[in-house]
């Protein structure tokens, strides 16, 4: 009768292995729900980061606004017969007139 039960236990405990640590098991399940909720997170992140590209470049190609935007802000153009102004913080002091080399 004891071998008996001792025979059923080590069934069960054999049938219960694939469950729990074998190849598709709880916990690799687990672990599989983790990486696919990290990959939609970055999923959502690349997502927003593409309509805001995609954004920009529909307003390029449209509208000179966002061209001229540009070209102000990265290149420091101006317009013709345009006149601008700097404004210098007065914290921190203007960057020295001239090179070393000119200055000899």
């Amino acid at each position: 009768m004891k071998l008996l039960a001792l025979a059923l236990v080590a069934l069960i405990a054999l049938i219960q292995y694939p469950l729990w640590l074998g190849k598709g098991s709880w916990l690799r399940v687990l672990e599989v729900d983790r990486q696919i909720r990290a990959q939609r997170d970055i999923n959502q992140r690349l997502q927003a980061r593409n309509a805001a590209l995609d954004a920009e470049v529909r307003d390029l190609k449209q509208g000179l606004d966002a061209i001229e935007e540009r070209a102000r802000s990265e290149l420091g153009m101006i317009k013709q017969d345009e006149i601008f102004f700097q404004l210098l913080d007065q914290h921190h002091p203007a960057p020295a007139r001239g090179s070393a080399a000119e200055s000899r």
